[in-house]
């Protein structure tokens, strides 16, 4: 039996405080991203080419008046670049766009955000610079995890293990393998550590984490920790990535990649858990 008030499970509600935070959040992030030199851009809520972004598991698909199948945005990345370069690159030049909108999954999930992408960008830093003041404004200090998902890809193909164990998280399938570069790296965090592991390092694994090194380097975020074997499960994320998370609740990510035969950079805030993360620490406080 469904009740006349009742919601699809998976779906968002804002009222009062929610909603007024909501509001506060958007606000605040476009102001800061119109700051930085971003546009802003709407995209549609139907899609032809979510699967290049993801889980083809994670679609609500549906056909269009010809019978093909399309599905409803479940990322905006790749829809926005594909959009912007293609459809209205005789019309703009901007580089740098930002959208505040809904992404859904199956099968009746919905994940607000507020996303930017530099493309032809590579100016990483400046996404967790944006994200970081965003976080700063409304009290919340998350770790920032950096990673590069060339490193797991690259140890795979050394060590002739399967990519899964990476993509699941497994540690302990790692650290038996027994090599005490990989033992290090495994177990880095700080990025006072990572001279150390570079020197230790086969030359492809030490390429990639210099780059992690520069871009720690490069940012003024304070809570950072190195995580050179996480791996990202968004498809095109091919280079350097990072994650803001607090107590296990991913408050935003982003990442590098290539798409329309140039590199880019983008993120995602994900407005729902950073509502709920201030909610949460509010309640805390006058408990």
């Amino acid at each position: 039996m469904i009740y006349e008030h009742e919601i699809p499970k998976g779906s968002k509600l804002y009222f009062a405080q929610s909603a007024k935070l909501k509001r506060e959040i958007e606000t605040y992030a476009s102001e800061v991203l119109y700051a930085e030199g971003f546009e802003e851009i709407s995209t549609p809520f139907f899609s032809y080419h979510q699967h290049q972004s993801v889980d083809e598991k994670q679609l609500v698909r549906f056909s269009d008046t010809n019978n093909l199948t399309l599905s409803l945005r479940a990322d905006s990345t790749l829809d926005a670049v594909r959009i912007i370069t293609r459809r209205l690159g005789r019309s703009t030049k901007e580089k740098k766009w930002f959208y505040v909108q809904p992404v859904f999954r199956y099968p009746s999930t919905e994940i607000n955000q507020i996303g930017g992408e530099f493309i032809g960008g590579s100016d990483l830093g400046l996404c967790v610079d944006v994200m970081g003041r965003i976080f700063e404004r409304f009290h919340l200090r998350p770790l920032l995890f950096i990673s590069d998902v060339k490193i797991p890809k690259l140890i795979s193909k050394l060590l002739n293990v399967p990519i899964d164990i990476f993509a699941n998280g497994q540690l302990e399938e790692i650290l038996n393998i027994n090599e005490k570069w990989l033992v290090k790296l495994a177990t880095m965090q700080r990025k006072d550590e990572i001279d150390e592991v570079i020197k230790l390092s086969p030359p492809e694994i030490q390429e990639e984490l210099i780059k992690l090194k520069s871009l720690a380097e490069s940012i003024s975020y304070k809570h950072i920790v190195i995580a050179p074997l996480f791996y990202s499960k968004m498809r095109y994320y091919d280079a350097l990535f990072f994650s803001f998370i607090d107590k296990n609740e991913i408050l935003g990510s982003g990442g590098g990649y290539h798409f329309e035969r140039q590199e880019s950079v983008g993120f995602g805030l994900y407005t729902d858990a950073v509502i709920e993360t201030i909610i949460k620490t509010e309640e805390g406080k006058n408990e």
